[in-house]
């Protein structure tokens, strides 16, 4: 066992050593000059036949200019030329992973990945910026988007639904600077956020039941906290019976439900003209008769739109916004519906987030890199001119006997103030502290003290 890992880090080691590059970079000039002889035939191999031609190709090239590498050097140089000539290069492995979450990219040799919410540098490097350049190209190709001095920057969705930033000279001062987010091929459930510890029983009880009441959620949080996972999970609570419309700046949804309409915004041509806002996209879904509208990301003008609809026989509607509390996301949306234009008075402003909103669910993500959901407060209405909440839930990290970090949610033993509630605020009282089976919540206790977990 010892021996293997030796022999890996042996392999990951050669792999940055500019020997290398250089034998690589050697080796690529060589191939191709023989794909060019063989002209549009190459274009038409699979992956297996190109493999097969570089592994032949690189033991004449090596035997020829006697390279002094061993064969697993070899192996190695032939394999990451395969991925150059058919795949992504230095970045294959990495878009391949699973547990990879975010590729971060600062110039061609300083590269860094998150896995389960944690930063880390990874030993991948390119040639140099016109290496990297070569591959995001290759990347932006299907998707037709352009990238060059005159077109800077873009933020595309991936064919297989994650999403890329691209930043390059002179916006970059030291290369380009790529970001890529990567989706789960199959979202995360309600169940699956309950095994990993992102809530309790008791939480998931609660927000079955106010999807299931058509109570309107936001959910708020930082930068990848988790959000769009936790939009993803409660959508699976909607009824089958119901139509949902989504909208996103870059879609990034990925609904289990059957009846999902998806759009999509478009930024403006190269003249400015043919933008299509999420704000024209809300306005437009009103009109598809839509019983919930999710806004994958509220961020701008559309809130008022968003609110309206809410307020005028969408309830049940959800969407994401970026906040560090749940008082900073009303702010938030005050804020925004400003700059938006609204002409109403301060108060009626306040009144109509107060009667759109009825939950915001705090996410966040904590410094060992788990998402826990950090607290759920209802909106109850406006008094003194000030947005009325209640914090029915609170996470509370603790160290265990053992010293590991362990979470828990204290509920505050505050009923929830809604009446689209009051069905599970009698089938709770009627079961004392734990929710009946047959409520159609998920079971488990409401208004008794918080578990550990």
């Amino acid at each position: 066992m010892s021996d293997a890992i030796e022999f890996a880090d042996d392999n990951r080691a050669f792999a940055q050593t500019q020997q290398f590059q250089d034998i690589k970079n050697a080796a690529h000039e060589h191939l191709l000059s023989r794909i060019e002889e063989l002209g549009a035939e190459f274009g038409r191999w699979t992956r297996g036949a190109i493999q097969q031609f570089v592994d032949l190709e690189m033991d004449s090239f090596a035997r020829l200019r006697r390279i002094p590498i061993n064969e697993s050097e070899l192996r190695q140089i032939a394999d990451a030329l395969t991925k150059e000539l058919a795949g992504f290069g230095p970045i294959e492995d990495l878009l391949n992973d699973p547990l990879v979450e975010d590729i971060l990219i600062n110039g061609y040799n300083d590269v860094y990945v998150s896995r389960h919410g944690v930063l880390q540098h990874e030993p991948v490097r390119f040639a140099d910026n016109q290496h990297l350049l070569r591959i995001v190209r290759r990347i932006l190709a299907p998707i037709g988007r352009r990238l060059d001095e005159s077109n800077p920057m873009v933020d595309a969705r991936l064919p297989d639904g994650g999403r890329l930033n691209v930043v390059i000279e002179p916006l970059a001062v030291d290369g380009p600077v790529v970001s890529i987010r990567k989706f789960r091929k199959d979202p995360l459930k309600p169940a699956d956020l309950l095994a990993l510890g992102s809530f309790n029983e008791e939480i998931y009880a609660l927000l079955d039941a106010a999807v299931k009441a058509r109570c309107s959620i936001l959910v708020s949080g930082g930068t990848s906290s988790g959000k769009t996972s936790l939009l993803n999970a409660l959508a699976s609570f909607i009824p089958n019976a119901e139509r949902v419309v989504t909208i996103e700046d870059t879609a990034e949804l990925s609904l289990a439900h059957p009846h999902v309409v998806r759009m999509e915004a478009r930024q403006g041509g190269y003249e400015g003209t043919g933008e299509v806002t999420i704000r024209d996209l809300i306005r437009n879904s009103l009109r598809m008769r839509p019983d919930r509208i999710i806004v994958g990301e509220v961020r701008g003008a559309e809130v008022l739109e968003m609110m309206q609809a809410m307020n005028t026989g969408h309830e049940g509607s959800m969407g994401t916004i970026h906040a560090n509390s749940p008082r900073e996301c009303l702010y938030r949306l005050e804020m925004l519906a400003g700059f938006a234009g609204f002409q109403g008075s301060e108060a009626s402003l306040r009144r109509q987030i107060a009667s759109a909103i009825d939950f915001i669910v705090q996410i966040g993500r904590l410094s060992s890199g788990r998402r826990r959901i950090l607290s759920i407060t209802e909106v109850t209405g406006v008094s003194d001119a000030v947005i009325s909440t209640q914090e029915l839930y609170r996470h509370e990290a603790y160290i265990a006997p053992d010293g590991e970090e362990k979470d828990r949610w204290v509920a505050l033993g505050i009923q929830p103030h809604s009446p689209k509630l009051q069905r599970f605020r009698e089938l709770a009282r009627g079961a004392g502290s734990a929710v009946p089976d047959g409520a159609g919540v998920g079971g488990g206790g409401f208004f008794g003290r918080g578990r550990n977990k």
